[in-house]
């Protein structure tokens, strides 16, 4: 199974290719210099691949890097191949979810716009049980279960010691569609005024008096990593995952997300809602 870039793999790429546009190389000058080929420093840019740290220190000397750039270009380059806990599992998680889980496992942050359902890290287990039910009806229930827990143990990454922060902006349908039953909604509620009360969560609700909006075609989530040349965009289609990386891909939606925010109830009005809401079920 192809599990994708590691987020370590992408940040090395990109900043192999950052040092030697700083210091004026072209791709055959570069490899001439540490021995290698053009193809090889191409590929070492290109965010995915095995790479050899001899090479990456070889490289950082010639393109003039700091004693502390290179010693963690290096450091990256030996951790490039690191997995996350699901690695043990790659079998039973969908190549889009492993990919998923990479890129949250570095991020400081996730921006999220939800249409139709709460955003997978801040479910209840039995809200998600009932999104797996109705989104994979093929699938049995075990498999079902196996989904469920994974997006459980997902969530273990709001609970570290520096945990990213969450920002989300729910369309009022997110929280007036009764998933499962009125008692697993209510539930999965009460975990939505419990989040908004988090100094690492934010919510928004977006009512539906607001009226057509910048994401109006879709949910989405932007993850951000250390780097903002390294943000990502995911989103969920019928077919699957698909993720976007593109500079022009990214700052669409950075500016939907902008707009959505300031459309938005601010979040003590958001809180107020949820509990209306909450009480009205």
């Amino acid at each position: 199974m192809n599990t994708g870039p590691t987020t370590r793999r992408r940040q090395l790429g990109a900043t192999l290719l950052s040092m030697r546009n700083r210091k004026g190389l072209t791709l055959e000058e570069a490899g001439r210099l540490v021995g290698v080929s053009k193809a090889t420093v191409s590929r070492y840019e290109t965010k995915e691949g095995p790479v050899k740290w001899l090479v990456v220190d070889a490289l950082c000397r010639e393109y003039g890097a700091s004693e502390a750039e290179r010693k963690a270009m290096v450091s990256l380059a030996k951790d490039a191949k690191l997995q996350g806990w699901w690695h043990s599992i790659s079998d039973a998680v969908p190549e889009g979810m492993n990919l998923l889980l990479t890129l949250e496992e570095e991020a400081l942050g996730e921006d999220h716009y939800a249409g139709v359902y709460v955003p997978g890290l801040l479910q209840t287990r039995r809200y998600a049980t009932a999104v797996h039910h109705a989104s994979e009806m093929r699938e049995s229930p075990e498999s079902v279960k196996r989904m469920v827990d994974i997006r459980m143990k997902r969530q273990e990454i709001l609970t570290r010691p520096a945990p990213p922060h969450i920002w989300a902006v729910l369309d009022e349908a997110v929280v007036r569609r009764v998933v499962g039953s009125p008692e697993v909604m209510r539930e999965q509620l009460d975990r939505l005024v419990l989040c908004a009360g988090s100094p690492h969560i934010t919510l928004q609700l977006l009512p539906f008096s607001s009226g057509a909006h910048a994401a109006a075609l879709g949910s989405f989530a932007l993850i951000r990593g250390a780097d903002p040349t390294l943000d990502v965009v995911y989103t969920d289609v019928l077919t699957g995952a698909l993720f976007q990386e593109k500079p022009a891909e990214l700052e669409r939606y950075r500016l939907a997300i902008d707009y959505l925010r300031a459309q938005a109830l601010d979040i003590s009005a958001t809180a107020a809602e949820l509990k209306r809401i909450r009480k009205e079920l």
